[in-house]
């Protein structure tokens, strides 16, 4: 295998100049020992950490750290010793795979009034004519509608609430666990572990007081803390409370373990070690469920990370389901991104965005590249609210990154539901519950999630 020099400008756009290596499971010490030997960098294991966490600090300065349930380490390689990566994958059988690492984001939040979404009468006076695909597409709902009436010889309950849908009441839950039948479901997710890789969580905000919460930060020199939002909003939506401080009540598996990884910073910004040190940490915990809300675009016809893709599946054979927001790139219907990284690695449940009418978001990026990248299942994505650091509390905003904490609570519902239900036997429950709608599954994949 190659390895590109990153020269003397430095790696190259998206990348930190770090690599990731793929080792074969059941030859890490292998592995360990021809990093050490072809490189000349010492290697420290997360196993030897508590917990599996390899925090921010000690992963930034590490010369190699290699991850034991994943069976994959990030190496700081001098620009000079670059090729050497590539004659181990070529001679070393212990070895797999090497690719550059990414630099990740949180999603960015479309939030109304910031992304040009009109909210008040007047904005929607002046706002552009909506576009030809949206009215077909709103046409289409409509027309399914009428035809389940039709069929049904009447209005049956689950059709009479898509006929409402529109005038929803926020006044005690929010729209997102009122169509998912998140608020009306009997479990809680109580003994599940919920993991949320993100910015972090508000471990101060008065809605959590009281809860189980473990919390590990793998960005240098931060805490967990929240400086961001993001982190705290996704956690809300997942976990938060059954009873919030102030109405709606916004939080799906209320009764949940909450695992708060800090793998942004507080700019909103990472790379993968540190989602990998984070997936590594909630694998070692036990944790049933990991949510993602972060990524990088890719371009059509971009491939998926080979990486990534053996990591989530080694997540699945160990009990894990990883869920990952698909992207916001999308500028419907002039323009549909391709689903980004993580996201897009086929073994990782990919969730694209809905508004409150069974619409796709117009940011929400499809599965339109042919190797992979597909979206697998939706969520409610359009004004969300959720909670929010302080002093503010709480916020509305919108984003794949708000859909993909609906399926991750959820998926905790479940989880509680069926014990057998665990990796990929969880992703086939999700699958086959979910709502199906009128709408292409490049877009939503096999519908909107639903709550046992």
């Amino acid at each position: 295998m190659f390895i590109q020099d990153p020269g003397p400008e430095g790696p190259a756009p998206g990348t930190t100049g770090r690599y990731l290596v793929l080792m074969r499971e059941d030859a890490i010490e292998a592995g360990v020992s021809a990093l050490s030997d072809v490189v000349g960098a010492s290697v420290a294991n997360a196993a030897d950490f508590d917990d599996g966490a390899v925090e921010g600090d000690q992963l930034a300065e590490a010369e190699a750290v290699v991850f034991d349930k994943l069976a994959v380490a990030v190496v700081a390689v001098p620009p000079e010793q670059t090729q050497a990566l590539g004659t181990a994958v070529a001679e070393e059988d212990a070895i797999l795979a090497v690719e550059p690492e990414r630099v990740v984001y949180a999603l960015q939040d479309y939030s109304p009034g910031n992304a040009g979404l009109p909210t008040t009468p007047a904005e929607m006076g002046s706002a552009p004519r909506l576009p030809v695909e949206y009215l077909r597409g709103y046409r289409a709902a409509v027309n399914h509608l009428v035809d389940s009436v039709l069929a049904a010889g009447g209005l049956p309950g689950e059709v009479a609430e898509q006929a409402i849908v529109a005038a929803l009441d926020e006044s005690s839950v929010t729209w997102g666990l009122q169509v998912t039948k998140a608020a009306a479901s009997r479990f809680s997710g109580k003994g599940i572990k919920v993991a949320v890789l993100d910015t972090g969580l508000d471990l101060g905000h008065p809605d959590f007081q009281g809860r189980s919460i473990t919390s590990s930060s793998f960005v240098s020199n931060q805490a967990v803390q929240d400086g961001h939002g993001h982190g705290t909003h996704c956690i809300g939506t997942s976990c938060g409370p059954r009873q919030p401080g102030q109405l709606p009540r916004y939080g799906i598996a209320y009764g949940a373990e909450i695992f708060a990884g800090k793998v942004l910073s507080n700019q909103g910004s990472g790379a993968d070690g540190g989602i990998l040190a984070g997936i590594n940490w909630a694998i070692t915990s036990g944790c049933q469920v990991i949510s993602m809300s972060l990524g990088a675009p890719v371009q059509p016809g971009q491939g998926y990370s080979s990486i990534f893709e053996q990591v989530t599946r080694r997540a699945l054979d160990q009990g894990t389901l990883i869920v990952a927001a698909a992207g916001n790139e999308s500028q419907r219907p002039t323009h549909i991104a391709p689903v980004g990284h993580p996201a897009n690695c086929p073994s990782m449940m990919a969730v694209g965005a809905l508004d409150s009418r069974f619409l796709v978001a117009y940011f929400s990026c499809g599965g339109i590249n042919p190797q992979g990248g597909q979206v697998d299942i939706a969520g409610p994505g359009v004004q969300i609210r959720s909670s929010w650091p302080r002093p503010r509390l709480y916020n509305t905003i919108s984003g794949t990154s708000m859909a993909t904490p609906h399926v991750a609570g959820i998926a905790a519902l479940h989880a509680e539901a069926n014990r057998n239900a665990r990796g990929r036997a969880l992703w086939t429950v999700l699958i086959q519950n979910a709502r199906r709608l009128a709408l292409p599954s490049r877009d939503i994949g096999t519908g909107l999630v639903q709550a046992p």
